[in-house]
């Protein structure tokens, strides 16, 4: 079994910010897979399970705030029995500019607080995909404004143009081939 994890804020108020755009990706990954969210309070997530070839995926969007979301990923791995290995969280990264992932394996959390919980709850083991958020607007704001701030036209078209990449690297992740590497759009 493989655990997916978009890391955001539940409240629609959130929806289409930088912080959210785990949420989106893992999102548009279950839903372009057939899958179907639903509300796991034991969990306290939104779960899609699907299965890819002959391994088992939930697609998880935690319900509890950013900050928190190791609650979330820590009682879906020890009801599962699972180990840290087998969880991949999607994330966004101040770091990367828009349209551009980077994969890792493990690692320290950089300051990004939903690393930081899941760290905290089960270790640094995890695989990580960083999805890029960083623009010039980053310069005009504090990190946490800036990051609660909306993605403009072209950021939005260059994530679409990631989108398939970044669901190439999930698939690799659930098929044992996933790396540290970074790729871009090609937008």
């Amino acid at each position: 079994m493989k655990v997916i994890v978009g890391l955001g804020n539940p409240e629609p108020r959130y929806s289409g910010t930088r912080h959210n755009i785990g949420y989106s990706m893992v999102f548009q990954f279950a839903t372009n897979q057939g899958g179907v969210f639903k509300q796991h309070p034991k969990f306290k997530a939104l779960i899609s399970e699907l299965t890819l070839g002959d391994t088992k995926v939930l697609v998880v969007m935690p319900t509890t705030y950013y900050n928190l979301v190791g609650e979330s990923v820590r009682a879906i791995i020890d009801f599962y029995k699972l180990s840290p290995q087998a969880v991949l969280i999607v994330h966004d990264e101040l770091m990367l500019p828009v349209g551009t992932l980077r994969t890792r394996v493990g690692g320290s959390d950089a300051g990004n607080n939903g690393i930081k919980s899941v760290s905290q709850h089960i270790g640094e083991d995890t695989s990580r995909l960083r999805v890029g958020i960083g623009s010039e607007q980053r310069e005009q704001m504090d990190d946490a404004d800036f990051v609660l701030s909306k993605f403009n036209a072209a950021e939005r078209a260059a994530l679409a143009n990631l989108q398939h990449i970044a669901e190439g690297c999930i698939e690799d992740f659930i098929y044992g081939d996933f790396t540290s590497t970074t790729h871009k759009s090609a937008s």
